[in-house]
């Protein structure tokens, strides 16, 4: 029988990329990561993913179990929190996240926003700019954030907040480091990409789209940090917001590309039911706006999730 404390431990090996990292964040052995891995391979007869020269390679099986186990852990540990939060005084605010606008941008943002109101506690949870509508009309979230979502009804709110400049680069032994590039140099180049490069919008499937990038040439990391990760490498092409890699530019771990097709812009907006705003969400909507809030996402608040007060509750859904 698949057991959370296997679904937890595959989960963690997913996100971090190797069972010594994740061994690290659960506080366990890595013996005892690796043993509730292979129970889980046992159990469902299915390798789940092989060591590779670039990290971990998935089978189809295993990112099916990768997308499935972020989800039953997440909707667990909303549960338990929502039936505590219940039989409390705290106000409660669900924020639905692109994964980009998530990863480089929330942490900054939430926690300056909380710290103006204790009373406030903030459920931050990673959806695709296409399931937005949904999860705003099924209440599963008050606010979602990142890119404009095609075809929003009347029903919905979109206001935009911030525009901001996605660059490409490169580590500084990579064959194009200090050159200027053409379309074609870029189209047959190895992209190492974060999850929103499986969406249908937002400006990273935008300049993939416009350089007309194969699929065979996009390898996507299970987040952006570790895509720009692999570029310092200089194992391939990283698109990242500029001012979330200033201080590697500054530092020459990285290398910004010059040329056609190696910057683009792009813009976060705030999604809400129209007329029908909790007010925390209503809070947030006005705030985010603010030179300060801003400031905030764009610096980064350099503290982790996990020491912000009042808590940050993170699920991920696929």
């Amino acid at each position: 029988m698949v057991t959370p404390t296997q679904l937890r431990a595959f989960s963690a090996v997913v996100r971090l990329g190797s069972v010594r990292r994740a061994a690290d964040e659960l506080g366990v052995s890595e013996a005892a990561v690796s043993s509730n891995v292979a129970k889980l391979r046992r159990e469902l007869g299915d390798r789940l993913f092989v060591p590779s020269s670039q990290g971990l390679a998935f089978t189809p099986g295993g990112l099916r179990l990768a997308s499935r186990a972020a989800e039953l852990l997440g909707l667990q540990d909303r549960t338990v929190y929502e039936v505590r939060q219940a039989a409390g005084t705290q106000r409660l605010l669900r924020i639905g996240a692109s994964s980009m606008f998530a990863e480089q941008a929330a942490p900054g943002l939430i926690a300056l926003f909380t710290s103006r109101a204790r009373d406030l506690d903030v459920e931050l949870s990673v959806h695709p700019p296409a399931r937005f509508a949904t999860a705003l009309h099924n209440r599963e979230v008050d606010v979602a954030i990142g890119p404009r979502p095609a075809g929003l009804s009347d029903a919905l709110s979109c206001r935009p907040f911030l525009r901001y400049r996605m660059i490409a680069v490169v580590g500084p032994e990579h064959p194009l480091a200090g050159t200027a590039v053409t379309v074609a140099q870029l189209r047959a180049q190895t992209w190492l990409l974060g999850p929103s490069a499986a969406s249908d919008v937002g400006a990273v499937s935008g300049l993939l789209h416009q350089l007309r990038v194969p699929e065979e040439h996009q390898q996507i990391f299970q987040s952006h940090a570790a895509a720009v990760d692999q570029a310092k490498r200089s194992k391939g092409v990283a698109i990242a917001p500029s001012f979330a890699v200033t201080a590697d530019l500054a530092s020459g771990t990285l290398v910004r590309l010059s040329g056609p097709g190696t910057a683009v812009e792009g813009a976060w907006h705030t999604v809400v039911l129209a007329g029908v705003e909790p007010a925390p969400a209503a809070e947030l909507v006005r705030f985010i706006a603010t030179p300060r809030a801003i400031q905030a996402m764009m610096r980064g608040s350099g503290v982790t999730a996990g020491r912000f007060r009042p808590s940050i509750h993170i699920t991920l859904w696929s």
